[in-house]
């Protein structure tokens, strides 16, 4: 109200009453608020940097420093890790596919043992676990199979060769046929060394009729015996053989002349 007793509409404020004594100017603003700012809040007290409270902290601090460091690098090495297995792998699986391609390649142009498809793979420096799962996946497919290839040359060897059985064994065992199966290969193959003697060599004595006859039997042994035939067998085959060559020249004069024993 103003002096009138007539209220001027403005708002007052009741006198502040001090407490503690003294007197309060409401009137008048703090500092801060006369340049248009809320005024500061007090500084927080300073630790003292060489008191233990203060060691503690910066030791505490380090320590989580040294943690988050060599989490971090750990992580790096794996990532370094990671990608190195990575490029490991991709060069991996691609020596492995230059030396599937290498035995298919031998594959197609002659058959081959287990043991001779294994020596293909380890020209190109696989590991032994590779090579047992390159070697049990043709297997399985059919492309090497030691049995099949052991009666091959069992059955190739003595009807277009005329190759004996001791020969026979000796292309197996070269050709790294397990004892096993070269065995039962041969127990299949009939046992007339005697007859596949003769018509070996009823096919080589016409060229030898006009040999000395010591000197053509013993051309016509050292054959057998590269044929894998030895001992009686030879003897009487290339006698015989021989024989016949001396009988059937035609018409020519034969230097072999074989007469039978009694």
């Amino acid at each position: 109200m103003n002096g009138t007793g007539q209220d001027d509409g403005r708002e007052h404020l009741a006198p502040v009453i001090p407490i503690f004594g003294g007197s309060v100017d409401v009137g008048r603003p703090t500092a801060g608020a006369e340049r248009g700012r809320p005024a500061r809040e007090p500084a927080a007290p300073q630790l003292d940097e060489t008191s233990p409270a203060a060691r503690a902290a910066a030791a505490l601090d380090h320590a989580e420093r040294t943690v988050a460091l060599r989490a971090l690098n750990a992580a790096h090495a794996r990532d370094a890790r990671d990608d190195a297995r990575e490029s490991m792998d991709e060069e991996s699986v691609k020596l492995r596919e230059r030396a599937e391609e290498a035995l298919v390649r031998k594959l197609r142009s002659k058959a081959l043992s287990v043991a001779e498809s294994r020596a293909v793979l380890r020209e190109h420096d696989l590991e032994r676990e590779t090579i047992d799962e390159i070697i049990d996946e043709f297997s399985d497919r059919g492309y090497i199979d030691d049995r099949t290839l052991a009666e091959l040359l069992v059955t190739s060897g003595a009807e277009r060769k005329g190759q004996g059985r001791v020969a026979l064994a000796r292309v197996l065992s070269q050709r790294g046929i397990p004892r096993d199966i070269a065995e039962e290969a041969l127990s299949e193959l009939p046992d007339d060394d005697a007859e596949r003697a003769l018509e070996f060599a009823r096919s080589k004595a016409p060229g030898m009729t006009r040999l000395e006859p010591d000197t053509a039997l013993r051309r016509l042994l050292g054959q057998l015996a590269r044929r894998g035939y030895g001992g009686s067998v030879a003897m009487n085959a290339a006698r015989a053989a021989l024989r016949e060559a001396g009988r059937g020249a035609s018409g020519a004069r034969s230097g072999v002349r074989f007469v039978d024993s009694e």
